[in-house]
């Protein structure tokens, strides 16, 4: 299964990454996974020109992304999932994307192309802390996919 998790943000090092070293590790023994960045001139101005305009640039940058896989969004207004419900997310499929969006969030239009829209929860949080979340809930989705002891 091949995994990508696409997000809008500024590339930069943080402490975070110790832990998304350690889960995307964990996550190898089932998955390969791919942590894309995607933060460009262009954005970065659309940004300074209000959320339309940024929420365009980032359907924009994510677009040749949604192919054949199981694309999924993150979204405050999608639905909520406990880790059972979000294990079958990855169950029998070869190949998904999540989806982080930028500062403004996600164009309703491209929220439509998804095959699935979810939250994580009604708090909000930094992208990095975002990405930390989905990545222990991807190991914790294999773990309950595989009958192994981490989710008890």
């Amino acid at each position: 299964m091949k995994i990508n998790i696409l997000s809008i943000a500024k590339k930069e090092n943080d402490h975070y990454e110790p832990i998304r070293k350690e889960y995307t590790k964990l996550i190898s023994k089932h998955a390969s996974l791919e942590d894309v960045v995607l933060f460009d001139k262009k954005i970065a101005s659309a940004q300074t020109q209000g959320p339309k305009i940024a929420q365009a640039s980032y359907s924009e940058a994510f677009e040749p992304y949604l192919n054949k896989s199981y694309n999924i969004m993150l979204h405050p207004d999608g639905k909520m999932l406990d880790s059972f419900e979000f294990s079958k997310l990855l169950s029998d499929k070869m190949s998904v994307n999540f989806y982080i969006g930028g500062a403004y969030g996600f164009e309703d239009e491209f929220i439509k192309k998804s095959d699935k829209t979810i939250s994580l929860g009604k708090l909000t949080m930094s992208h990095k802390i975002a990405k930390v979340v989905l990545l222990e809930q991807i190991y914790r989705g294999f773990s309950i996919l595989t009958n192994h002891p981490y989710h008890k």
